[in-house]
């Protein structure tokens, strides 16, 4: 250890200007970088360690956690574009293998993820997941290689199926990665929760009419020509009145019909950043090791690469 520090000093002291401070700053950023993510770790573990579990039919209005099974909800359903398996949820991945002299490296040529809303169920009800913006760990992930940056749809089975020597002679230009939440899986979701309709919804009526005022704000030819009633091309004080109370008239009609409809469910993404929206196929005792594992590794790379900065940073300045 002492000889590797002692080249590493040697190597401050002589390396050119533009290799030392690359490697300097590189290993500054991740440390920097292994700070936050420790962090947003370790905060991420406290959050699922301290939020009690709901049920569905039981469950407040607000952040909470369910646990539960993921399914499908009626209609089309969600394919993966790359294996064309069914699932309930997908992210997937096509890069291509390019190479320069002697250099070569994999480039993203086509991403995407899936936005389509699904199901949790418990054995108390049922909850509509909007999966937008959420950190979503599988319980697996499949990667495999192909000739086309548009595999078919039963290439993954392929690979699945074939032996060494037959992917030895399969070209390997195109690698693909794919994650998929599976209808039937077990699903762990923490994230807003809210209930729409039902004899029980909670509103917010104030919120519900300024935002109806300002949806009548973009059409201000249209506001003009129904509220402005001495025709003097303004809308005075008591013409604005007007306008609150057939908005305030409008949202409680709104609410008076919602409240006869059957209750809905739904959890998605809150804007709190210190409140995650987290799916996960993995149980939550397994998702919240994996978690302390990537903060502790996380910290030993702040420490190390930090210290591998300051250090070098600090033999070159003084030779």
């Amino acid at each position: 250890m002492s000889d590797a520090i002692t080249a590493l000093k040697e190597w401050a002291r002589v390396a050119p200007p533009d290799d030392f401070w690359l490697w300097a700053i590189l290993l500054l950023v991740a440390a920097i970088v292994g700070f936050f993510l420790a962090f947003k770790n370790m905060h991420s573990k406290r959050i699922i360690e301290d939020t009690p579990t709901s049920k569905i039919r039981s469950a407040a209005q607000g952040y909470l956690e369910l646990v539960g099974h993921g399914h499908l909800m009626d209609g089309q359903p969600i394919i993966s574009p790359l294996s064309g398996a069914t699932c309930t949820w997908y992210e997937f991945k096509v890069e291509e293998h390019r190479q320069s002299g002697k250099n070569s490296k994999w480039v993203t040529i086509r991403k995407g993820i899936s936005d389509e809303l699904f199901l949790i169920k418990d054995d108390t009800g049922q909850c509509i997941i909007d999966p937008e913006d959420a950190h979503v760990t599988v319980s697996s992930k499949d990667v495999w290689h192909g000739s086309s940056s548009s595999p078919s749809r039963n290439s993954l089975s392929a690979r699945k199926k074939r032996n060494f020597l037959s992917g030895l002679v399969v070209s390997r230009n195109y690698r693909y990665t794919e994650k998929l939440l599976h209808s039937g899986e077990s699903l762990y979701a923490i994230g807003l929760y809210k209930t729409v309709g039902g004899g029980g919804a909670e509103f917010n009526v104030n919120e519900d009419v300024r935002e109806l005022i300002r949806e009548w704000k973009t059409d201000a030819a249209a506001l003009m020509k129904k509220f402005d009633t001495n025709g003097d091309g303004e809308i005075d004080l008591n013409e604005w009145q007007r306008v609150r109370d057939e908005a305030y008239a409008q949202i409680m009609e709104k609410h008076s019909e919602q409240k006869t409809l059957p209750p809905v469910h739904l959890m998605n993404k809150t804007n709190d950043r210190r409140r995650p929206f987290i799916l996960s196929a993995i149980v939550q005792d397994d998702l919240t090791r994996r978690l302390h594992f990537y903060a502790m590794f996380s910290i030993a790379s702040f420490v190390i690469c930090g210290s591998l900065s300051a250090l070098l940073i600090t033999v070159r300045l003084a030779s």
